[in-house]
């Protein structure tokens, strides 16, 4: 209220009487107004001068530091010191008390960051480094194709590596049995190729492909590599038991025997697994860094992504033996009716063929209904040559059946934890990539961890390893969105779109040249450039269109071939959205590719002092 009734007086006192000028000879230049008249007009245009005002306050400052003659001016100048002067020490005030404060937030938030990390770092050293200090450095759930060369290639490195695989004994599997050039390119690059020695290995040489009575070679484009370098066909299980055997000679790897029940997790962090061996016993085990590599039909999997598995076939297994393929050294593809059939060497006497089944119901083996429908339907349209043995496997009965899966990788980065292989990533085996992206796989891997020593801080090791998502794109997105597109084009339709898209994938491939080097460069992981594969698909869909056209278009064959290419595009678009468009042909563009491995830097240093 004093503050109030202060600046009323104030304003009161200014407005009844004006300042007289002050003394100084410089700043009075004009006598008092005489008339009223002169008096009304001088208030006047005293109150309507605002740049007046700054010369004012200089009189009262000056007053108020030298004496005045009248109290007035001392009252002006309490009022300007009250709210002018103190709203300026306030600020001024305030301003510091704010940096103080902040500065104070920040130095907690840097300690408690500290504290944080120096907590984690503990916890996991001591997961890590057990007192008898023999604890792994990385713990591999499973032991197939991608677990077993993952044991060896980090082993190799120096790396303590603990494996656990439900079963031990050779595998007796119907897929995973061509490996394609790319894929041992790979195996070369992690010293494994010797693997693929005395297990009667075959070399494959590129593809045949048949189609009503009509038949082409597609061979490898290997003209700019080593002689040795070709596709392996082989026995599943003798190629994972050379890989397993030669895991369990390192000193430094430990191959059991369990079952992983659980993984073990701590704060979202996976400390390790938990485990059954095979007499029962419950054991667990802790590492920084869990590789599950447990298969298509992993039980893992839910916790670390978003599994979107699809079924669109299944194979039906059979073994041909003591026959001769139409092509030696190669893979036969033959386009039937309803969906393909494949025909490829996997020992010096024997051959795998595999029929592909639409849909998730097949015939039943047990009462004869698989062993008619080969007969019936299927043995009417392989090549002649291949007839009699079809028939004799058909007869002998070991028939084996397994679900085509496909998986598109959708990862939920945990800390602790990692994905590999059919765990990870499916795709349909028709055009056999599943062990080219798995062996690719391990590289980027090995790549990315080779210049950590220590694994234990999880949360900036997770970080880091995003960029493998990313880094694996170009050969996995490749393989994986042609196995799904060259099932559905190479697979019988009522549609007649699809019935010329078909006929026209065959007569493109069959041209020659880079009609068909293009394609199987990049089926066989040797070119693995997503942009290649959407311009030789689409290729395809124009060459088909352009067939219809020739020599003179008709109604008809143009709203055919506006359904070829829509049909085309729904065929690849999705797949390729399931991939993820950005990582798949912008690559560059993604933040996580240009990350560093975590090491103590000044920040860390900055941090300890404080």
């Amino acid at each position: 209220m004093s503050s109030l009734h202060s600046a009323l007086s104030f304003f009161s006192l200014y407005k009844r009487t004006p300042p007289s000028p002050p003394p100084s000879p410089t700043l009075a230049t004009s006598s008092p107004p005489n008339s009223p008249q002169e008096k009304q007009e001088d208030k006047a245009a005293f109150w309507w001068r605002p740049r007046k005002i700054p010369k004012n306050l200089l009189y009262v400052f000056f007053f108020t530091t030298f004496g005045a003659r009248s109290g007035d001016y001392i009252n002006m100048a309490i009022v300007i010191d009250k709210f002018i002067l103190g709203t300026f020490f306030a600020s001024l005030f305030g301003f510091f008390l704010l940096c103080i404060l902040r500065q104070k937030r920040q130095n907690r938030e840097n300690k408690q960051k500290f504290k944080e990390k120096a907590a984690f770092k503990t916890r996991n050293c001591n997961v890590r480094r057990p007192e008898d200090d023999s604890g792994p450095d990385v713990i591999i759930v499973g032991a197939g194709v991608a677990g077993a060369a993952l044991a060896c290639t980090l082993g190799k490195d120096g790396r303590r590596v603990h494996v656990i695989e439900r079963d031990l004994t050779e595998p007796d599997r119907i897929v995973g049995e061509l490996l394609q050039p790319g894929g041992y390119l790979k195996l070369i690059e992690l010293g494994l190729e010797d693997c693929l020695e005395e297990i009667d290995a075959q070399r494959v040489l590129g593809y045949a492909l048949f189609k009503d009575g009509k038949n082409t070679r597609l061979p490898y484009p290997l003209e700019n590599f080593h002689s040795d370098v070709a596709g392996r066909s082989f026995h599943n299980g003798r190629f994972i038991q050379r890989m397993r055997e030669k895991a369990a000679t390192m000193p430094n790897v430990k191959l059991v025997q369990g079952t992983v029940t659980s993984l073990l997790e701590e704060n979202g962090t996976i400390k390790g697994v938990q485990y059954k061996t095979k007499d029962g016993q419950e054991l667990r085990v802790y590492a920084p860094l869990t590789v599950v590599c447990d298969g298509c039909f992993s039980n893992l999997r839910r916790s670390l992504c978003n599994p979107k598995v699809d079924v669109p076939s299944s194979f039906v297994g059979l073994v041909l033996e003591n026959c001769q393929l139409p092509f030696e050294n190669h893979g036969h593809v033959i386009l039937a009716d309803p969906s393909p059939i494949l025909f490829y060497p996997i020992s010096s006497t024997e051959v795998r063929c595999l029929v592909d089944v639409p849909g998730q119901r097949v015939p039943s083996v047990v009462n004869g209904e698989m062993a008619k429908y080969l007969k019936d339907v299927v043995a009417l349209q392989i090549p002649p040559v291949l007839h009699d043995a079809f028939i004799s496997a058909v007869d002998k009965g070991n028939i084996r059946t397994m679900p085509n899966r496909s998986m598109p990788a959708d990862p939920h980065p945990t800390p602790g934890a990692l994905l590999m292989g059919d765990a990870f990533n499916m795709r349909h085996p028709l055009t056999g990539g599943g062990m080219t992206v798995a062996l690719s796989d391990i590289v980027i891997l090995r790549d990315l961890l080779n210049p950590l020593r220590d694994l234990n801080d999880a949360a900036s090791l997770t970080k880091y390893l995003e960029s493998f998502y990313t880094l694996r794109k170009p050969v996995a997105s490749t393989i994986n969105t042609l196995a799904g597109a060259l099932y559905k084009v190479f697979s019988a339709s009522p549609d007649q779109a699809r019935k010329e898209m078909r006929e026209a994938c065959f007569d493109y491939l069959s041209l020659g040249g880079i009609f068909s080097s293009g394609p199987v460069a990049l089926l066989s992981g040797l070119n693995p450039h997503p942009l290649s594969l959407v311009l030789h698909f689409f290729a395809v869909a124009i060459y088909g269109v352009g067939r219809l056209l020739l020599p003179f278009p008709s109604p008809k064959a143009m709203w055919i071939g506006a359904r070829i290419i829509a049909s085309a595009s729904g065929i690849i678009f999705p797949i390729i959205k399931a991939e993820g468009v950005r990582q798949m042909f912008f690559p560059a563009t993604v933040p996580a590719i240009y990350r560093h491995p975590p090491v103590k830097d000044k920040e860390d240093d900055a941090l300890e002092s404080r």
